[in-house]
């Protein structure tokens, strides 16, 4: 994916949607970003990134979701807005059955 710029507007929502992280570091990951986007992300904060990333940033995200940050009801969204049907189970961190 490619780099994200450190725009106000994304920082803003880094610092929102990943409270965890410097928003700094947080955009320095984007698939990292965009996962808690996906699944902590208001209205707004997707239209303000929607000049920013598109439908292959959405589906890269969910190709490589980190373990963890997707709630089921997020995952099963995303996948269907996405056109991944049937929908793949989520990613699950390692050694948890």
């Amino acid at each position: 994916m490619k780099p994200l710029p450190l725009s106000p507007e994304l920082l803003r929502i880094a610092s929102r949607v990943v409270w965890f992280k410097e928003p700094e570091e947080t955009l320095r990951e984007p698939i990292h970003f965009l996962a808690h986007v996906m699944t902590y992300g208001s209205l707004e904060d997707l239209k303000e990134i929607d000049d920013i990333v598109g439908m292959e940033d959405y589906r890269e995200t969910l190709d490589h979701a980190p373990p963890g940050v997707f709630d089921p009801r997020s995952w099963a969204y995303w996948n269907l807005i996405c056109g991944r049907t049937p929908c793949p189970p989520l990613p699950l961190r390692k050694g948890v059955l």
